[in-house]
C-alpha cells in the first residue's frame, strides 16, 4: 500500500469567479515548501445524563478550513498570492511589465485551491479561500519563503484531481542576498533582520446552514507592522521614535535586467525601543513599527517587474 509522502504532493490555485465555487479549468501549478490548509471537524462531547457513567454518541460541530501555505518569494508565482491579498494588480509597460498592487481595496478575490497527494489517492479542493495574513522576514542568508495564512469555506475530497491540466510558471526565486532596506530613500546600515505581516484580518460569516461551512470571510480593517532589528550604531531611528515622526520604508528584492519585488511603505512610525547591553557582543535594538496610509497614499503599495503581461 502507498503512503502519503510530501515529495510528492501537488498544489494546484485558481481564482473563483463566484465564491466557493471552483472553475473547470485555469489552475496553475504552484510552487511550496509546505502546506497546512486543511478543513477539521470537531465532535462535542454529549452531556446527557440518566444512561450510566459510560457517555453516549457525540455529536459533529461545524467545519473549520484553512491554515498556512509556505511559498517562495519569487519572480512569477508570488503575484498570484499577491493579488490574492491585495487585489488585482495595475500592469503597464511592454516587455518588462510592471504590477502595481496597492492596499485598501473594499472586496478582494477568492481562490480554489487543489492538494493533491496521487499515492493514496486524496486530493482536497479548499474552495472559497482568501488571505487572511501575509508575512515574511528577511535574514543575511537562508531561503526566502513567506506565510500565506488562509481562510477557507470548506473542503471537497475526491480520488481523482478536479484541477485539469496544470499551467506551468518559470520558478525564477528571489533571496536574501538581492534583498534591501532603505528608509526615506536611502540604504538603511547595521540592518541584522526584518519581519513584515500584512494582515486583511478576514471576518468570518458563521451563518447557520446545513453543511456546516461559512458564507463568506469578509475584509475589515487592514493592518501593516513588523520589527526591524538594527546594531546600535546611531541614534538616527531612536531620535524618530522620541519625536513621533514618520518615515518611508522600502523592501526590495532585485535580480537586475528588469526584475524587480518592491513593497513600499509611505509612513511609518517607530517605537522607542529598550536598549539593553546583555555582555560584551554587540548592543541591538529592535523596533516594532506600524504602518499607516498618508497624503492620500494607500498604507502599501507593491511593484512587481517581470515578463508576465497581465494577472487580471
Amino acid at each position: 500500500m502507498a503512503r502519503a509522502q510530501g515529495a510528492r504532493a501537488q498544489l494546484a490555485l485558481a481564482f473563483e469567479t463566484t465564491y466557493g465555487t471552483p472553475p473547470a479549468s485555469g489552475f496553475t501549478r504552484m510552487p511550496f515548501a509546505s502546506a497546512g490548509l486543511s478543513s477539521e471537524q470537531p465532535l462535542l462531547a454529549n452531556e446527557l445524563l440518566g444512561y450510566g457513567r459510560d457517555p453516549l454518541a457525540p455529536q459533529r460541530d461545524v467545519i473549520t478550513a484553512g491554515g498556512e501555505v509556505r511559498v517562495p518569494i519569487d519572480l512569477e508565482a508570488f503575484a498570484l498570492w499577491l493579488k490574492a491579498t491585495l487585489g488585482v494588480p495595475v500592469t503597464t509597460g511592454a516587455g518588462p511589465y510592471t504590477h502595481t498592487f496597492t492596499s485598501g481595496a473594499w472586496t478582494l478575490p477568492s481562490m480554489s485551491i487543489e492538494i493533491g497527494m496521487p499515492e493514496v489517492p486524496y486530493y482536497g479542493m479548499h474552495t472559497g479561500c482568501m488571505v487572511d495574513r501575509l508575512t515574511w522576514s528577511m535574514a543575511r542568508s537562508g531561503l526566502l519563503t513567506a506565510g500565506v495564512t488562509i481562510v477557507s469555506q470548506g473542503e471537497d475530497v475526491a480520488t481523482a484531481s478536479a484541477a485539469g491540466t496544470l499551467a506551468d510558471i518559470d520558478l525564477q526565486r528571489f533571496g536574501h542576498f538581492a534583498g534591501s532596506v532603505k528608509r526615506n530613500g536611502a540604504q538603511i546600515g547595521n540592518i541584522v533582520g526584518a519581519e513584515i505581516t500584512y494582515a486583511n484580518n478576514l471576518d468570518r460569516v458563521e451563518t447557520i446552514r446545513a453543511d456546516g461551512k461559512i458564507d463568506g470571510a469578509d475584509p475589515t480593517m487592514a493592518a501593516l507592522s513588523g520589527n526591524i532589528t538594527v546594531r546600535f550604531a546611531d541614534t538616527l531611528l531612536v531620535d524618530q521614535a522620541t519625536s513621533g515622526a514618520s518615515c518611508d520604508l522600502e523592501f526590495g528584492y532585485d535580480l537586475g535586467a528588469g526584475k524587480r519585488l518592491t513593497f513600499s511603505l509611505p509612513n511609518v512610525f517607530l517605537p522607542r525601543p529598550r536598549l539593553e547591553v546583555p555582555g560584551p557582543q554587540g548592543v541591538q535594538a529592535t523596533f516594532a513599527w506600524q504602518a499607516a496610509q498618508g497624503d492620500g497614499q494607500p498604507m502599501l503599495t507593491v511593484v512587481l517587474e517581470n515578463d508576465v503581461e497581465s494577472y487580471a
